[in-house]
């Protein structure tokens, strides 16, 4: 049997994915992190203080990946769980000092990466590739 994928763009987006997620892969394995801890270390950097759930809907994983995750990355003294004053039901996740000297190390290099990988495109296609994958977008958020 002989099948072929019929949609090309889908095709294309599936594959262009994983390639850009193997790429970061190996360069996460330099630094013993895995893509999702990076993603998890990464929102931190970024957004600072954080709930588990709030890490976990940014980032698009289960709330029990997401306690072993975050379990794996405390043990290596990168991140910490904080409660909250206001609602002892809420823990709060930081980055240690560790945590945020690893990221100012990781960070540039990544953008480096992903500079790179899109700079295939000029910004006419930029723009254009981003509307057109929002518009894909707002038809699966319905």
């Amino acid at each position: 049997m002989n099948v072929k994928c019929t949609n090309t763009p889908f095709l294309l987006i599936m594959q262009t994915s994983k390639a850009i997620q193997d790429r970061i892969r190996d360069e996460m394995s330099k630094n013993n992190l895995s893509v999702t801890e990076f993603s998890v270390l990464e929102v931190l950097y970024y957004k600072e203080k954080q709930t588990i759930q709030q890490i976990g809907s940014r980032i698009l994983i289960s709330s029990g990946s997401m306690t072993y995750v975050i379990d794996k990355l405390e043990k290596r003294g990168l991140i910490q769980r904080n409660d909250c004053l206001n609602d002892r039901r809420v823990i709060h996740v930081t980055l240690t000092d560790e945590g945020k000297e690893l990221m100012l190390e990781i960070m540039p290099k990544h953008q480096q990466l992903v500079d790179f990988i899109f700079d295939a495109l000029n910004p006419d296609e930029t723009e254009t590739i981003i509307q057109l994958l929002e518009k894909v977008k707002g038809k699966i958020e319905i």
